[in-house]
């Protein structure tokens, strides 16, 4: 499987809501999770890339006013013209310790000189946990091909 892709942000003030205890937009995650997808997704197919879908976005903890929020992303599936990519968001302990908070799946699709979807390399899994996540894409591309 391809290497992961990491990204480190801390919560300010203008990625929160205004409550009391000011926790970070949900857009605002998703806006983090697009690039990051895009950059997973651009290396793998070394071209230029757009999105189709944020297909699974499930929050499953808050992050707050200056947490450090760690991304990780890889590649878990291919098609001929398109990839999924998971994108793992936790939150990052001051003792390195880390919480997730967020996993999202993204499709891109990759782009040639023209702006026209283009054949990539096709993915091949080696460990069961990469076998296994590549048999849950498809499974999520069937999911979205029925809609």
């Amino acid at each position: 499987m391809p290497d992961k892709t990491t990204t480190v942000q801390i919560v300010m003030p203008q990625h929160c809501n205004g409550y009391a205890k000011p926790r970070l937009f949900g857009g605002q995650i998703m806006a983090w999770i697009d690039v990051i997808g895009a950059v997973a997704a651009r290396r793998y197919t070394q071209r230029a890339v757009t999105t189709v879908c944020i297909d699974n976005l499930t929050f499953l903890k808050p992050a707050y006013l200056n947490d450090t929020v760690v991304q990780e992303a890889v590649v878990t599936w291919t098609g001929r013209t398109s990839l999924e990519v998971r994108v793992d968001s936790m939150v990052e302990r001051l003792d390195g310790t880390r919480e997730l908070i967020n996993r999202a799946y993204a499709v891109f699709v990759a782009l040639d000189d023209e702006d026209r979807p283009t054949a990539i390399p096709m993915l091949e899994p080696e460990t069961d946990e990469e076998k296994q996540e590549f048999r849950a894409a498809e499974q999520r591309r069937q999911i979205r091909l029925s809609r």
